[in-house]
């Protein structure tokens, strides 16, 4: 299993005025080796880009320019997956190829924020800045420094591997699956299958896309539910997330019904596989 995990900084609002490239090379599970170039954008600076990273006119004079170093990010990246938190990075580079006319990067990219959305429900819609799910995942960094952000974003897609049991592979097929764009998924139940009077609520990392789990458990006869209610009677929990519930953070769909439990209320909490049975009989 081999990645490669880039960041840049940039001068200005425009994403091609890279002045600062990070680059690592993970193999196996481990960093391998890192580089950091400063760039001369041959452009200006802008205050409020250089009060971010603290680079400035100063701090590249005599540095390479980007068609200097285009064949050197090839040899990085070349046939190789790239990581990169948020599409930031990978527009930057295409905007620098493209400006400069120069060759785009031949590689394969994987976005670590798309990977954070389907590997930890709680920043399925917010908070899966760099910043935030590396503090989650214990990953300490110094934010703004683009070999110091390439290196996070790699970390972080090793701990999501690890939290989901996901290979690099896996995960490349997974990050292009719809989340269904943030709209809640509801459904009233209109078979007369095994879920019959359940009120169920999905959360964590199924194998089925969430709208075809809907619908499956409203042809099996339960009304499906956006979040946790007092309504709700069932809760389905991806199979790797209850695989890995022991010393690992739980939704806060699980933990409400956990809540609700407790206080009474009926629930029962299932894996997918279970639910993928259940709502399967007819008879």
């Amino acid at each position: 299993m081999k990645f490669v995990a880039v960041d840049v900084e940039t001068a200005n609002p425009n994403m091609s005025s890279i002045c600062q490239i990070g680059i690592v090379l993970f193999e196996n599970g481990s960093e391998v080796r890192g580089e950091s170039v400063l760039v001369d954008p041959q452009t200006w600076f802008d205050p409020a880009n250089v009060g971010i990273h603290g680079i400035d006119e100063d701090a590249v004079k005599g540095a390479k320019t980007f068609d200097q170093l285009h064949g050197w990010l090839c040899d990085w990246t070349t046939d190789h997956v790239v990581v990169c938190h948020t599409h930031f990075d990978r527009v930057a580079f295409q905007q620098a190829c493209d400006g400069r006319r120069l060759p785009a990067l031949s590689c394969t990219w994987l976005d670590s924020a798309r990977v954070t959305r389907r590997a930890w429900p709680q920043f399925a819609q917010r908070g899966y800045g760099l910043a935030n799910v590396a503090r989650h995942c214990g990953v300490s960094f110094q934010h703004h420094d683009a070999l110091e952000d390439a290196r996070a974003a790699g970390l972080v897609l090793l701990k999501a591997m690890e939290h989901t049991g996901h290979s690099l592979d896996e995960w490349l097929t997974r990050v292009k699956r719809s989340m269904g764009g943030g709209e809640a998924i509801r459904r009233v139940g209109d078979g007369d299958g095994a879920l019959v009077g359940e009120a169920i609520v999905f959360t964590g990392a199924l194998e089925l896309p969430r709208r075809e789990a809907a619908d499956r458990a409203a042809q099996a006869g339960a009304d499906v539910l956006p979040g946790v209610t007092k309504r709700t009677t069932m809760l389905v929990v991806g199979d790797q997330d209850i695989a890995r519930l022991n010393g690992h953070a739980k939704s806060s769909k699980h933990l409400k019904a956990e809540a609700l439990i407790a206080a009474g209320q009926p629930i029962r909490i299932i894996g997918e596989t279970d639910f993928m049975v259940l709502s399967a009989i007819t008879e």
